[in-house]
């Protein structure tokens, strides 16, 4: 058995509690064998002066976006999306989708990320991005169905089914899929009353944007007669496998859906806040026992994936929100940033524990702004960044070293990038 020991920090536990113990993997297994002290292993990663953490989990994410960061900024989501990133997305070549993807897949691994939910298109391409990566992942084809024909709505439909079916499991079962109608008011009724039981049959989970704005509230409730969330309930998309993006604009009633039927609901607070989509009531789904994790959104609308600023910004926001300085503490913060969003997403990470997937991030706290370390949950909430991580581990491989990425060629990606978004930007501006 080979084995990998993670040695010389502070780790944090379950019950977010920080002790100091080392952590020993089976790298063979992809699991944590023993988490204690003295655990020796036939390789060794050096935390001495840092923090053991779970590995982060970015729950909601359009990773290939990466090409449009910085594209098109200061609209409102509607006006941002039919103007602009709607008409980019148009020219995006399954190659450009490569590229894209693996911008945002190295930026998650140095961010300490080590698995994420994607929606988007072209997804064997971002497969086989994520399968070189070594990261975790939940994948689907995004599908909208307004001012599309009949023909090729129901073709997009049947491509998110057939992908969710095909790979589910593949990258040595670290991928996993989900069925991922684009949101309640881009896929008409009729299409979801017929694939979502389809998508039952396939035995994979839905996932969809709610409640992202007000716009996204107000056509259902004149349509449907009822708030988007009751809809989605009508519809079979509020099961316990679900999980839904943003939930910005839900109302006690639809909270209390959420609660009922264990649908995880995925807060993106820096894209909300850069829409100007709202403050999502997250004390409140919290306080009603709904499970709220974490995603970035894509990084045209972020503008970039570390999860540290992603939990930061939910502390922040969430106290806005419900104007109380108590609300959204920090441990409820660093629960969102781990395990509160693999169990939304459907994933078994999140925990450092015996038996549970060795994913996990090691955080530099001998560093100006995380110095002195009164609290290591606090920093990891408020104060703690990207460029802190030191190494990333997932499924018991070393994804980063001391700062080097490993499976990635760093140099060689970013001028990919760089030359992909620049054709793409001279394309779609034509």
């Amino acid at each position: 058995m080979a084995t990998l020991s993670i040695a010389g920090g502070r780790v944090l536990l379950p019950d977010g509690t920080v002790t100091r113990a080392d952590v020993l993997i089976d790298r063979d297994e992809g699991t944590i064998l023993e988490v204690g002290a003295d655990l020796a292993g036939g390789e060794t990663l050096d935390a001495s002066g840092s923090l053991v953490t779970p590995g982060f989990v970015n729950g909601h994410s359009h990773v290939a976006m990466t090409l449009l960061r910085g594209y098109a900024d200061d609209k409102p989501l509607d006006a941002w999306l039919r103007e602009d990133i709607w008409p980019a997305e148009g020219e995006l070549t399954a190659e450009d989708v490569r590229v894209g993807a693996e911008l945002g897949l190295l930026e998650m691994i140095k961010g300490g990320t080590t698995a994420f939910a994607d929606m988007y298109f072209e997804v064997p391409e971002i497969v086989d991005a994520v399968d070189r990566a070594g990261l975790r992942a939940r994948l689907g084809h995004g599908v909208v169905t307004v001012a599309t024909d009949d023909a090729g709505a129901r073709e997009d439909l049947e491509t998110s089914l057939e992908v969710a079916r095909e790979y589910d499991g593949a990258a040595g079962g670290r991928i996993s899929t989900a069925f991922m109608p684009h949101s309640l008011t881009t896929v008409g009724r009729e299409y979801l009353e017929e694939f979502v039981p389809k998508a039952r049959e396939a035995g994979v989970p839905v996932h969809y944007h709610a409640n992202e704005t007000a716009d996204e509230v107000t056509p259902i409730v004149e349509s449907e007669g009822v708030r988007p969330l009751a809809y989605a309930a009508e519809l079979g998309m509020l099961e316990s496998e679900d999980f839904v993006a943003h939930g910005v604009h839900v109302d006690e009633s639809e909270i209390g859906l959420l609660a009922e039927a264990g649908t995880g609901v995925i807060h993106c607070p820096a894209s909300n806040m850069k829409l100007a989509s709202g403050m999502a009531p997250v004390q409140r789904m919290l306080e009603e026992g709904v499970t709220v994790g974490l995603g970035t959104d894509g990084a045209a609308s972020n503008n970039d994936l570390s999860m540290l600023d992603e939990a930061r910004d939910a502390a922040m926001i969430g106290k806005l929100a419900a104007e109380d300085a108590s609300a959204v503490p920090a441990e409820r913060a660093v629960e969102m940033l781990t395990h509160n969003t693999a169990d939304a997403i459907g994933l078994a990470s999140g925990r450092l524990e015996a038996g549970a997937p060795a994913d996990l991030a090691v955080i530099d706290l001998e560093t100006p702004h995380l110095t002195p370390a009164h609290d290591p949950v606090s920093h990891l909430a408020y104060a703690a960044a990207a460029a802190d991580v030191r190494h990333t581990v997932c499924d018991g491989q070393v994804l980063m070293r001391d700062r080097e990425v490993l499976t990635l060629e760093e140099d060689a990606v970013l001028e990919r990038a760089g030359e992909a978004a620049a054709a793409l930007a001279a394309r779609a501006e034509d």
